[in-house]
C-alpha cells in the first residue's frame, strides 16, 4: 500500500484484534521503509471495558515503542442510533489529531465489509449504502486507508496466533442484540458452512458496487455541469427533461455537494414530482436536516431555515468590523467611497424600503430585491445598514450610491466559520 513519501502514518488503534495486528505490522513496515508512526486510540466511554481498551493500547504501544494519542469523545444520543454517533464522535477525533497529508491506517477486513453488505441490503439501502467501505479515500485532506479488505478474519487470526498477539474483546461484540453481532455469529457462519468463501465474494462484491457508485457519481458531476453547475439552484426544465432515475441521482449529487443529507426516497420522489407543479407554486418540502424549494423556475436545496429575528433586533456596527449577529456573522463590510468613520444601524425588512442606486436614482426595495433574484425566504433574512435616516445599503445584495459592499477579509475568523 502506497502512502505519500516522508509523511507520518497513523494506526487506528482500538484494542482488539485487528487494530493491534495491524499495529504490529506497521512497526515491522516502517523500519524497513523508516517514517513517523503513531498510534491513535478514540476513548469513546460507553462500557465499563473502555478502560481496560486504553491499558491495553498504552501497554502495547509502551512494548512497540510507537507514541500514542488517546482522544476522550462524548457520544451524542439521538435518533439515529449510538453506532452513528459514536462514528461521527471518531472522526471528529481522526480530524483533530491527523494533520492534512498525513495517513491513517483503518483495521476493517473482509468479514466487516461483508456483514455491511448484508447490513445494508436488509436495510433496503441503494448502491451507495451497499457500496460498502473504500480501500482508500481522501478525507478533509487526509488518507485514510483501509489495506485488508481482502483478508478475512480467520486469516487475521492465524497471523495473530503465530505471532502470539495479545488484545482485548469487546464485551459487547457478543450481545446478538445487534443486528452485526447477529450476523457475525449466527449468519455469517451459517453461510460459510455452505460457501466457504461467503465473505470473500460478498466483499468482492461491495468492491464492485463501489466501482459502480463512483462511475454514477462521475454521470451525476457531469450532468450537473451540463445543468449550469450550481447545486443549491438547479434549473427546472432542463431538470424534467431527464429521466427520473437521473433526477433522482442529480438531486442526491447535489445535496453531497452542498453536505447536506440526502431525502429518504419517499420525499425524494415528493420533490421531483413538484418539477411539474405551476411556476407560481409555493413549493417547499423538508427532510431531517435540509429542505427543497421551488421559485422562478429553479429548484433550491438548502438548510433548514431557522425563524428570523424579531423586526424590533438593531445593531449597531462601523460597517468594517466583524460583527456576530443572530443570524450569523457578516460576511460582508459595507464601505463609503469617501473614507470616514461611519456608524450604521442594523435591521430586518420592514416593508416600504428605497434607497438610491447608482446611475437609477431612488428605488423601491422589493423591486430591487425582485430584480435581483433574491428569494422570497431570503429576504426576511437581509440586513439593511442604514446611516441616520438614509438606508445605504443590503448586505450581501447591493450598496447605495456612494457606497459599496466588500468581501470580509479572508483572514477574519467570522468569515472562515460563515
Amino acid at each position: 500500500m502506497a502512502v505519500p513519501s516522508g509523511r507520518p502514518v497513523w494506526v487506528a488503534l482500538s484494542g482488539g484484534l485487528d487494530s493491534s495486528l495491524m499495529l504490529t505490522l506497521a512497526v515491522a513496515a516502517c523500519r524497513r521503509h523508516p517514517r513517523p508512526l503513531y498510534a491513535l486510540h478514540v476513548n469513546h466511554d460507553l462500557q465499563p471495558a473502555a478502560e481496560d481498551f486504553e491499558r491495553h493500547c498504552r501497554a502495547l504501544c509502551s512494548r512497540l515503542g510507537v507514541p500514542l494519542f488517546v482522544e476522550h469523545v462524548t457520544v451524542a444520543r439521538g435518533e439515529r442510533g449510538l453506532e452513528a454517533h459514536a462514528r461521527e464522535a471518531r472522526l471528529a477525533a481522526y480530524a483533530r489529531r491527523v494533520a492534512p497529508g498525513d495517513t491513517l491506517l483503518l483495521a476493517q477486513h473482509a468479514d466487516d465489509q461483508a456483514e455491511g453488505l448484508l447490513l445494508a441490503g436488509l436495510r433496503g439501502s441503494g448502491l451507495r449504502g451497499m457500496a460498502g467501505m473504500p480501500e482508500r479515500r481522501e478525507w478533509q485532506g487526509r488518507f485514510m486507508a483501509r489495506p485488508w479488505l481482502s483478508v478475512t478474519r480467520a486469516t487475521l487470526r492465524r497471523e495473530a496466533a503465530t505471532r502470539d498477539l495479545r488484545w482485548v474483546e469487546d464485551p459487547s461484540n457478543a450481545d446478538e442484540r445487534f443486528d452485526r453481532n447477529y450476523l457475525r455469529h449466527t449468519v455469517m457462519p451459517a453461510l460459510a458452512a455452505r460457501w466457504p468463501g461467503a465473505a470473500t465474494s460478498l466483499a468482492r462484491t461491495a468492491e464492485q458496487l463501489g466501482e459502480s457508485d463512483a462511475l454514477l457519481e462521475e454521470l451525476a458531476a457531469e450532468t450537473l455541469q451540463a445543468l449550469g453547475g450550481e447545486a443549491a439552484c438547479l434549473p427546472v426544465a432542463r431538470l424534467a427533461t431527464l429521466s427520473r432515475s437521473r433526477q433522482r441521482l442529480l438531486a442526491r449529487h447535489a445535496c453531497r455537494r452542498l453536505s447536506l443529507p440526502t431525502p429518504p426516497r419517499a420525499r425524494l420522489e415528493s420533490v421531483l414530482d413538484q418539477l411539474q407543479a405551476r411556476d407560481d407554486a409555493q413549493v417547499h418540502i423538508d427532510w431531517p436536516g435540509a429542505q427543497a424549494r421551488r421559485w422562478r423556475g429553479h429548484l433550491y436545496l438548502l438548510a433548514p431555515l431557522d425563524a428570523p429575528p424579531t423586526a424590533d433586533t438593531f445593531l449597531t456596527w462601523d460597517g468594517r468590523a466583524p460583527l456576530e449577529t443572530p443570524l450569523g456573522p457578516l460576511a460582508w463590510q459595507l464601505l463609503p467611497d469617501s473614507p470616514r468613520d461611519v456608524s450604521l444601524m442594523l435591521c430586518l425588512r420592514r416593508g416600504g424600503e428605497t434607497l438610491r442606486l447608482p446611475g437609477r436614482g431612488r428605488r423601491d426595495l422589493k423591486r430591487v430585491l425582485q430584480e435581483r433574484h433574491v428569494p422570497p425566504w431570503q429576504r426576511e433574512r437581509l440586513w439593511l445598514a442604514w446611516e441616520d435616516d438614509t438606508l445605504v445599503g443590503v448586505l450581501g445584495v447591493v450598496a447605495a450610491e456612494g457606497w459599496r459592499l466588500v468581501p470580509m477579509p479572508d483572514g477574519d475568523d467570522s468569515t472562515k466559520r460563515r
